[in-house]
């Protein structure tokens, strides 16, 4: 998992929740233009304690689990990301 795919998660569940990118942003105590901008794919790097109070917010967590061993297929990511 990477920046990107956390900031696609947060968008959707943050959408999915009604909530307004100021009401996630107050709720989390992050600035407004920085949740905008972790959205929106202009960061490279937000912070592990922003990362969690934003998902907290959510009602989501982090989680740890082994890595796979294997390289996933082009066909495994399309079914994850629902690219057909």
């Amino acid at each position: 998992m990477d920046l990107d795919s956390i900031r696609l998660e947060i968008a959707a569940r943050r959408k999915a929740a009604g909530l307004s990118q100021a009401d996630l942003a107050e709720r989390a105590h992050v600035a407004l233009p920085t949740l905008k901008a972790l959205e929106q794919g202009r960061l490279a790097e937000l912070g592990f304690a922003r990362i969690v109070r934003i998902l907290a917010a959510l009602g989501l967590q982090l989680e740890l689990r082994e890595a796979s061993r294997s390289r996933p297929t082009l066909e495994s990511l399309r079914r994850e990301t629902g690219d057909d």
